[in-house]
């Protein structure tokens, strides 16, 4: 291989990917690529070969510049090369990935001329190259022939332009030292997608077949026509060499030894040639490596520290070990115990910021969700009054009565509080599960241990099951002890002589919480027209008599305020397209409830938001709408109910009484409900798991089974050792790269405003000296004679550079194609401006 640079960076790279690859993770270096860019026949496809250090590009006839060649380096252990239209298929003879190549562009674009932006991706695979991307593209070209399009120079500028934008890409502006180096399209190319110069090189070629008593010094020297990062001068095979099948190490050394012969160029012979072209590309990707490394070490230092506590667990490790087994046994109850009291009680570390659970969980069903369950059973007002109608005249059988019966009342107050028990039962069943789930969130860590953790639920859960019971026992005898005896007496009773003044002192008792605050927050008003702006999101303020929204949480500019009165709440379905519940609020005389709409509807992004602002609308007084199942013969006998004045009394008096009384037991029920659960329920089972869970688990069988690991947890001890130990070896590794490697510091800037901009270029002035006449003293002619005098030469500015400004001109003076110097090297100039 000719890239010995290349074969340098190999062990380094490669140390890089060992160390990421065995701790499972990609290096991803992502080396720069590298375009070749220049004119037809400037000698791009050879600067490549000589790059990889293999001949497998076609010649001669412009074949591949018809087409860009996207080159993908592979480092393997083997070398063999394989086209992405070819897949499967391993060209292990470059001869035949030459021909491949030919027989692909005639296939897209036909045998005469045509060209495609179409790339062609080759892979070659190789123990001696870095995985680099090469792009060889097309040469520009100002003359269309065969089969090309009128716009061939555009289609191919454009072409070029879609490679050398990326800013990973380096550029290799190739022109040949027989042409005007002032007007090169491969430079002009490269400054306009990179004006700083930071990743352009200039690559002089065909130096070899300037004409006789020219050569490129000044602009090697990087004097004349100055880049940022200068020019480096290359020899490459010429066709016949090729034909001959002269090999690249034997071109490398011809090469060579020209640069050391010839005079104008053996003082920088150090500083050209391929493997100097090599070495400074090599150095870019050098740079590249080191400049990638700072974020790694930061990304495996990170990575090491999160592991070192765990790591240090792990280390003497002994799993058959019983006296560990035991300790590490009670450790694990320990720590369930202490996890399930503080996801019950609360605590500040490990808050979970996503959901609600454990306590406030349960703390909300205590006083949000039982109350709710509470109000849904609440009777319709007529059918409640139609009730009370119904058991006066019943209890008076065939006699008229001229009193109030209060055993009416008793009646209707126990059917009321019968119909308690189905919120209160459902209470418990919300917090038992609450309770399992708390169990099983705790029980996670001991996955490790599936024996122990599956026991530790049964055990848990068995418990909390048999507590249910003996629970809703309590519960349910808390109803019969309401239903045993109705207490008259209670200081709370309005009683029969205040019946009648309920209503206005109800009516006091509001008026004197019109300013509370029951509920703030963010809800959406579904329903909005398209044509007004759609669903919108509003601040809401609920207070006892009306519910308001604003534009935002500031609450200054109020958009709308809506009376709770004669308002009640009704679930909506969910849309099908919506991620969010919704509810709706109507007025119960059929009237609009918000400008043109008879609903409002609210959405939230929960199923418990909606329950909880349905259970603050409870307290203002805004109730669920009652579903009732009646059929249509007794739904026509209530609305064609009627009653006499003197019955109407009684039944107000008598309804007056049951709000009363119901409003005493749900005060009693709502406040012995969390205190029995508590007692009955969640502090008996944390004293169970403390004290009783673990001769529970003694008892269950051997612990020496219940602390065998699962092989997840083997795996993942031996995971953390490994990758512990990974993590420091690759930053050692890195630590040795970053000592061992040294950044080539980028050239300072110059002036390089001779390449022209969009109005055409300018030329430099010529050194005083740059081109001279041969004089028959001098050194002879090695390939000819001097062209006739004033032969017009091929670089146009550049033929007829004057000696100096006193001296007269010469008629007879060498045509240089790039600025040319005679022998003896004249003083050392600047650059011109």
């Amino acid at each position: 291989m000719g890239n010995r640079g290349m074969e340098d960076l190999i062990p380094l790279v490669n140390k890089l990917q060992d160390a990421f690859s065995y701790i499972g993770q990609a290096c991803n270096l992502d080396l720069p690529q590298i375009a070749v860019v220049g004119g037809q026949s400037a000698g791009k496809s050879s600067v490549l070969e000589n790059f990889v250090g293999r001949d497998f590009l076609p010649r001669g006839s412009g074949i591949v510049t018809r087409r860009p060649l996207v080159l993908q380096l592979i480092s393997a252990t083997a070398e063999w090369a394989e086209f992405l239209h070819c897949k499967g298929k391993k060209f292990t003879d470059f001869d035949e990935v030459r021909q491949e190549i030919e027989a692909e562009t005639d296939r897209a674009v036909g045998a005469n001329k045509g060209i495609s932006p179409i790339p062609i991706n080759l892979r070659v695979y190789s123990p001696h190259v870095l995985n680099l991307t090469l792009i060889d593209l097309p040469g520009i070209t100002k003359v269309p022939v065969g089969d090309q399009p009128v716009d061939i120079e555009q289609q191919i500028r454009d072409m070029i332009m879609q490679f050398i934008t990326r800013e990973s890409c380096l550029i290799l502006a190739v022109t040949p030292a027989n042409s005007d180096l002032a007007n090169s399209d491969a430079l002009k190319l490269a400054k306009d997608v990179d004006p700083q110069g930071l990743r352009t090189i200039g690559v002089i070629t065909k130096l070899d077949l300037m004409d006789e008593g020219t050569d490129a010094r000044e602009v090697l020297e990087n004097k004349l026509l100055p880049l940022r990062r200068g020019y480096i001068g290359v020899v490459n095979r010429s066709q016949k060499d090729i034909d001959g099948k002269k090999d690249i190490k034997a071109a490398l050394e011809a090469e060579r030894k020209f640069f050391l012969s010839h005079p104008a160029y053996r003082h920088v012979a150090e500083k050209m040639g391929t493997p100097r072209l090599q070495r400074v590309l090599n150095e870019q990707l050098t740079n590249h490596i080191r400049d990638t490394l700072p974020a790694f070490r930061s990304k495996l230092q990170s990575q090491l520290l999160a592991l070192d506590k765990e790591a240090e667990e792990y280390r003497g490790y002994r799993p058959d070990d019983p006296s560990r087994k035991t300790k590490q046994l009670l450790q694990m109850v320990q720590q369930f115990s202490v996890d399930f009291e503080k996801r019950i009680e609360g605590s500040g570390d490990q808050v979970d910021t996503v959901e609600l659970s454990g306590g406030a969980k349960i703390n909300r069903i205590f006083h949000e969700r039982f109350p709710f369950e509470l109000v849904k059973m609440e009777c319709d007002e007529k059918e409640m009054r139609r009730e009370i109608s119904y058991a006066i005249k019943n209890i008076h059988g065939i006699r008229t009565g001229l009193f109030t019966p209060d055993m009416a009342f008793e009646a209707i107050v126990k059917k009321q509080v019968m119909q308690l028990k189905g919120p209160c039962v459902k209470c418990v069943d919300m917090v038992i599960q609450e309770l399992i789930n708390t169990v099983r969130q705790c029980s996670n860590k001991l996955e490790c241990f599936p024996m122990l953790q599956e026991e530790t639920e049964r055990i848990v859960t068995t418990h909390i099951r048999d507590r249910e019971g003996r629970a809703k026992d309590q519960v349910l005898l808390l109803i019969d002890i309401q239903l045993s005896y109705i207490n008259t007496n209670h200081e709370d009773f309005i009683g029969f002589a205040n019946a009648q003044q309920r209503t206005s002192q109800s009516n006091k008792s509001q008026s004197s919480a019109v300013n509370q605050v029951i509920r703030k927050g963010w809800l959406t008003i579904n329903n909005i027209s398209i044509m007004k702006g759609g669903a919108k999101e509003y601040w809401f303020v609920l207070t006892a008599e009306s519910l308001s929204w604003f534009k935002d949480d500031e609450e200054k500019e109020k958009k709308y305020m809506l009376p709770l009165d004669n308002l009640k709440v009704r679930d909506v379905e969910k849309s099908f397209l919506s991620s969010k519940h919704i509810f709706c609020i109507f007025n119960t005389e059929s009237r609009n409830v918000y400008k043109d709409n008879r609903t409002l509807e609210l959405a939230c992004d929960s199923q418990e938001d909606v329950d909880s602002w349905k259970s603050s609308l409870l307290r203002a007084g805004v109730y669920p709408e009652k579903v009732m199942a009646v059929e249509s013969e007794t739904s026509a006998a209530t609305e064609n109910f009627s009653m006499d004045p003197q019955l109407e009394r009684k039944v107000e008096t008598i309804r007056n009484l049951v709000d009363s009384y119901m409003a005493i037991v749900n005060k009693c029920i709502r406040d012995l409900m969390p205190k029995t659960i508590m007692h009955l329920m969640i502090n008996n089972v944390k004293d169970f798991i403390n004290a009783e869970l673990l001769a529970q688990l003694y008892s269950a069988g051997d612990q020496n089974t219940l602390m065998d690991e699962s092989q997840e947890q083997a795996q993942r001890r031996d995971e953390v050792l490994r990758t512990h130990q990974a993590l420091k070896e690759a930053l050692a590794i890195i630590g040795d790269i970053s000592t061992t490697t040294f950044t080539v510091p980028m050239p300072p800037p110059v002036d390089n405003s001779w390449v022209g901009g969009a109005g055409g270029r300018r030329s430099p002035p010529s050194s005083p000296t740059s081109s001279r006449r041969m004089s028959s003293g001098q050194r002879p002619a090695p390939r000819g004679a001097p062209p006739p005098p004033n032969r017009p030469g091929p670089l146009g500015p550049f033929n007829n550079t004057a000696e100096s400004p006193q001296a007269p001109s010469r008629p007879n003076r060498a045509p240089p194609s790039i600025p040319s110097r005679r022998p003896p090297p004249s003083p050392t100039r600047q650059a011109p401006p």
